[in-house]
Formats: structure tokens, C-alpha cells, sequence
């Protein structure tokens, strides 16, 4: 039975897509709780910033080894390691005593983290026909997104009626038993039904190129720094920002309740949820990446612009349609892996795919910690002043992204052919 006609694919596609929606409301889950556990464990804001740094260093670090491991021996036991590590994470956070078990906790989450959408795209690789793969990183876009909106109001109404710790706690038990769910959909049961693929996968493991030359590769392409930039601009902005200061920039520019400042950071995500879908349908339809992607990039730099030029007290419905469209920016990012599978060969997608990647989570990890540390640089009474200038760092970060799509050279339909055939 071949894997690409086979109906069980939509079952493994399903089933990780279930720990990617679960992890993604991990991700940015803790920037509910900001001011919670300020108060709670007496820490500053840089502090705070260092947390969020952690997890998304631990990410963005391990980003090209898994690349290239789940290249090497496929993305199975990755994916459950993945689910496994994020679970014991929440699970540690939720029953932490001092700020040292909340960082170390945020660094397993990371490292759980970094082993799920990495191999989401090499499923979608192995087990779809290429003319799905655009459509399908859109919904897994979407996904992302569905799971991000499950971190704000929802969330935040269940940690005001039970405290912050039971959510984290339930969650942590639900993602170590998705690990087992994804053990039994990706190892036990395709050993039965592809015995073929098995045997194959591993007479192929033994021609593998050296890692160093791969990464040499790799490291001098164009095209890779491209789609690293891509997603450093576009990617690390939005969540560096949605998971770490955003419901406090609510609560203290707008004194908004927690729940009412993470009503304003859905905004964001209902942009990203209409993103992903729209602009990959788009994109496809236009037969072209670079210049729909192009266009993203320049209104996200744009929008960061207005966040800034909005002044010290900003209007609240600016704020929330600038934040609705740097949402839609995010939501979009789908097509840095879209540019990834048409200019490099099956092989390398997995590890390319970890270096892209790897810029959107190295922005998400020095935005939170510079973003606190201006904040700290400013008395309580005058945050908003803080939040004002911190704006600057987005700007920055944005105009790289800007600068990577300008990089990209798209393959003509010839190139594109062989590298699928590949």
C-alpha cells in the first residue's frame, strides 16, 4: 500500500495535528499569567522577558539538529519525544516553587517545542502529493492559529475561576497522553500496513550524505538565508510579542482586565486564522510566492510603524486593527515553507525547514528580553511611555523579513519539477 493514496494518512496528519494545536496554546500560554507571577514569585519584567527567552531559545536552537535527525530517521519518534517533553514541561510549571523550576520548565516546553513543526512539514512530505502541500500548510497555519486563540479569552477565563496552575497542570496530563496516542498511530500501526516503506526507510538511512556536508550546503544558500530572514521579520515579531507582553500591554495602556487585554491579543489571531488559508490559496492561484509574500512583509513593517507612530495613549480600535493585520502577516508565514519545498530536494526540506523556522524563534527569543528590558528602563506610573518606544524592536525585527522575501529567487516550473522527482 503506498502511503500517498493511502486513507491512513489523513489519520497520522490528524493525530499531529492534534499535538501541534496543543503545543501552540503552551507556546503562548504563559503571557496570560505575566503579571501573575510577578506578583507571585517577585520578579521584574526582565525576568519575566528571560522566561519567555529561554523556551524560545531552547526552540530556535535545536532547530537545524532536529532538522537534520528527522531527515535522517524520519519524523515519528521526534514528534512523540516532542509531545512527550512539552507535557512534562507544563506539567513541572504548573506545580513550580521558585522562578528557577518556571525557566527550567519553559526550557523543556522549548525543547518539546522544537521537535513538532519541523516534522509536520516532513509528514506532509512524506506522506502527501505535492500539489496538497501549499493548501495543507495552511490549515496547519490555521491550526496554529486555533490553538493560539484557545491561549486568550478561553484560558484566561478558566485560570480567573480555578487559578493559573490547574489549566497548566490538565494540560501537561492531556499532551503525555497525546504522546502515547501518536505512538500508536505513527510506530505500531504503519509497521503493520506499510512493511515496504519500513524496509526501505532503513536501507536508506545507510547512503545518507555526511551531516557537515549538508549544513555546508545549506549555510551557503541564498535561498536558506532568505526564508530565514522570512521568518525572523515575520514570525518572531508576532509571537514574541502575542507571548510575552502582549495581554500586559492591554492591561496597562488600556487598563483592561486580563481577560478583557487577551480579548484584544485574539484580534492578532483571528487575523492569523484568516491568513494562512487565504493567502496560500492566493498564492496558488497567482503561481507565485515572492510576490503576495512580498507585500505581507512590507504591511507587517507598516503596521509595527502605526503601533509606534499611534502615540503614547493610542486609540484602541487602531490598536486592534494594526494588531488584526500583523495577525494576518503571521498567519501568512505558511509560504516560507511553500519557497523551502520548491528550492530544495525531499531530502533536505526537513533540515532547511529547522534553519527558516529558526529565525522566526531566534527573533521570538531576543524581542521578549530587549522589549523588557526598555520596559524596565521606565517607573511603573509611565509603562505606556515604556510600551510606546518599545515598538522600535518590532520595526527592526519586521524590515529584516522585508529584506529576506526581497532575497528569494523563485524556481521556474522546470526546476520545480526535478526537485520534486528528487
Amino acid at each position: 500500500m503506498n502511503k500517498q493514496e493511502s486513507s491512513y494518512r489523513w489519520v497520522v496528519f490528524g493525530t499531529a495535528l492534534l499535538a501541534y494545536y496543543l503545543i501552540v496554546s503552551q507556546r503562548t500560554a504563559p503571557g496570560l499569567i505575566t503579571e501573575q507571577l510577578m506578583k507571585d514569585f517577585h520578579v521584574s519584567a526582565s525576568v519575566i522577558g528571560l522566561m519567555t527567552s529561554i523556551q524560545f531559545l531552547a526552540y530556535a536552537g535545536l532547530q537545524i539538529p532536529i532538522g537534520l535527525l528527522s531527515d535522517r530517521y524520519g519524523p515519528n519518534r521526534f514528534l512523540i519525544i516532542g509531545s512527550l517533553l512539552t507535557g512534562i514541561g507544563s506539567l513541572s510549571y504548573s506545580t513550580a516553587p521558585n522562578e528557577y523550576v518556571l525557566i527550567f520548565s519553559r526550557l523543556l516546553v522549548g525543547t518539546g517545542d522544537s521537535m513538532i513543526f519541523v516534522n509536520l512539514v516532513l509528514i506532509l512530505s512524506q506522506w502527501f502529493k505535492g500539489n496538497e502541500f501549499v493548501k495543507l500548510l495552511g490549515l496547519i497555519g490555521l491550526v496554529g492559529s486555533v490553538g493560539s486563540l484557545s491561549a486568550t479569552v478561553p484560558l484566561s477565563m478558566w485560570i480567573s475561576f480555578s487559578g493559573w496552575r490547574v489549566p497548566f497542570l490538565s494540560i501537561g496530563l492531556v499532551l503525555m497522553a497525546v504522546a502515547y496516542l501518536l505512538y500508536v498511530v505513527l510506530v505500531i500501526k504503519p509497521k503493520r500496513l506499510f512493511q515496504d516503506d519500513a524496509k526501505a526507510n532503513k536501507s536508506s538511512v545507510k547512503t545518507q550524505e555526511s551531516v557537515w556536508a549538508i549544513l555546508r550546503r545549506v549555510m551557503t544558500t541564498r535561498q536558506a538565508w532568505a526564508t530565514f530572514l522570512c521568518h525572523f521579520g515575520v514570525v518572531g515579531t508576532y509571537i514574541g510579542f502575542i507571548g510575552s507582553w502582549g495581554v500586559p500591554y492591554g492591561m496597562n495602556v488600556f487598563h483592561l482586565s486580563r481577560a478583557d487585554a487577551s480579548q484584544l491579543i485574539m484580534y492578532g489571531l483571528f487575523g492569523a486564522m484568516i491568513g494562512g488559508p487565504l493567502i496560500s490559496w492566493i498564492s496558488s492561484r497567482l503561481n507565485s510566492i515572492k510576490k503576495i509574500y512580498s507585500l505581507i512583509h512590507l504591511i507587517v513593517v507598516l503596521s509595527w510603524t502605526g503601533l509606534l507612530l499611534s502615540g503614547v495613549e493610542p486609540s484602541f480600535m487602531l490598536v486592534v486593527i494594526l494588531l488584526f493585520i500583523i495577525g494576518f502577516g503571521n498567519g501568512a508565514s505558511a509560504l516560507t515553507f511553500a519557497v523551502v519545498r520548491q528550492s530544495f530536494s525531499v531530502k533536505e526540506v526537513g533540515v532547511v525547514s529547522g534553519f527558516a523556522n529558526m529565525g522566526g524563534f531566534l527573533s521570538a527569543v531576543l524581542l521578549p528580553s530587549i522589549f523588557g528590558n526598555v520596559l524596565d528602563l521606565f517607573p511603573e506610573r509611565s509603562l505606556h511611555v515604556g510600551y510606546h518606544y518599545a515598538f522600535i524592536i518590532p520595526i527592526l525585527f519586521s524590515m529584516m523579513g522585508l529584506l529576506g522575501v526581497l532575497l528569494i529567487k523563485e524556481k521556474g516550473k522546470k526546476e520545480q519539477k526535478m526537485l520534486n522527482a528528487s
